[in-house]
């Protein structure tokens, strides 16, 4: 068979498993995918640079820090609790010794907490301090609609507005020379661990609907519904940041660079990850011995970050190391006004200027 032949055969495969969902998203994924998909970062590639991942406590997380680790990352290890941010860096250090992890505590769905982390953190790396990647995992599914302390419902702040203020934030770490001994040098990449639910909702425009308020004609608050409808925000919102001038270019408001920097998002199929497990206890009885491991779900967010591949088209939405569609061909692309409200809402909520 001809290279051209095998390489429609397997993108025909590829998509195949995405529409079927079960054997896209199971463990069947990666299992045939990995004979075709790109190759695996070069080891040490990370050696000298720096990444974050938020929510990094258990699961698709947790994964994610070992991954990075191994791959020679300084890896700052971000959680809401101290006590479970000390446990996984012990027990990363004792499977990978030498492993170079940093601890980090900041909640992200506190906006206060996230500005005066940022500063922190910004203070810490001082002059020529760069960012490798950020990976926006932090999650929440709560039952009940639940307000931060700024007012805004848990899981937008979680998802949404609580990564898009620390992206903007650390820009110019990001925009600056990630170059370490390990690998090139370069702007860094933001990836937001979007979910596959993201697909079942579509995007709200209204400030009412984008804070899950009661209105009328609305079902009540469902946790899976918000969970779902923040998800398809963080697609939007990261295919938002790829189209804004200042990334393009590297001219921000007030200063500053941010030229180069890649914002993508990703979801990491159906993994057994205590989130599932706790939020999802009916989902994880019927599928568990489908679901992939979390080193699986967290696969592509590393791949992105360690080989910033060349995304195609104008959607950043990865899953299994390939592009994806954001929509479904019977679904309908949210509206421009819609999205431009909804990005407005963002920016007016953490108090940043939306280019």
């Amino acid at each position: 068979m001809s290279a051209r032949a095998k390489s429609r055969l397997t993108s025909t495969l590829d998509t195949v498993l995405d529409r079927s969902l079960v054997l896209g998203y199971s463990r069947v994924g990666p299992a045939l995918r990995r004979r075709w998909w790109p190759a695996d970062p070069e080891p040490g590639c990370l050696a000298g640079q720096r990444v974050v991942v938020t929510g990094a406590t258990s699961g698709i997380g947790e994964a994610m820090v070992t991954s990075f680790a191994r791959l020679g990352a300084t890896v700052h290890v971000l959680g809401r609790n101290p006590d479970k941010v000390r446990r996984v860096v012990a027990e990363v250090r004792e499977a990978l010794p030498g492993a170079d992890l940093v601890e980090e505590v900041c909640d992200v769905g506190d906006l206060d907490v996230v500005r005066a982390w940022c500063a922190d953190l910004t203070d810490r790396l001082g002059a020529g301090g760069a960012l490798r990647g950020i990976v926006h995992n932090a999650g929440a599914m709560v039952a009940e609609r639940t307000e931060t302390a700024q007012g805004h419902e848990l899981a937008l702040a979680v998802h949404v507005l609580g990564p898009h203020l620390m992206t903007e934030r650390l820009l110019p770490l990001l925009g600056a020379d990630a170059g370490g001994p390990g690998g090139p040098g370069g702007p860094g990449s933001v990836v937001w661990m979007s979910s596959g639910g993201m697909y079942s909702a579509g995007l709200r425009s209204t400030p009412d609907e984008i804070e899950f308020r009661p209105v009328e004609g609305e079902q009540e608050y469902s946790g899976v519904r918000g969970y779902a409808r923040t998800k398809r925000m963080q697609v939007e919102l990261a295919d938002a940041w790829n189209d804004r001038p200042d990334v393009r270019s590297g001219v921000r408001p007030g200063g500053g660079a941010g030229a180069g920097v890649r914002v993508e998002s990703c979801h990491p199929g159906w993994a057994a990850t205590p989130g599932v497990t706790d939020s999802l206890p009916g989902f994880d009885t019927v599928m568990g011995p489908l679901l992939r491991d979390a080193a699986s779900g967290a696969d592509t967010a590393v791949w992105l970050v360690a080989t910033r591949p060349a995304s195609a088209g104008t959607h950043h939405f990865w899953h299994d190391r390939r592009p994806r569609p954001t929509t479904y061909p019977v679904q309908r692309r949210p509206d421009p006004v819609a999205r431009r409200a909804f990005l407005d809402h963002v920016a007016a909520a953490t108090g940043t200027v939306w280019p």
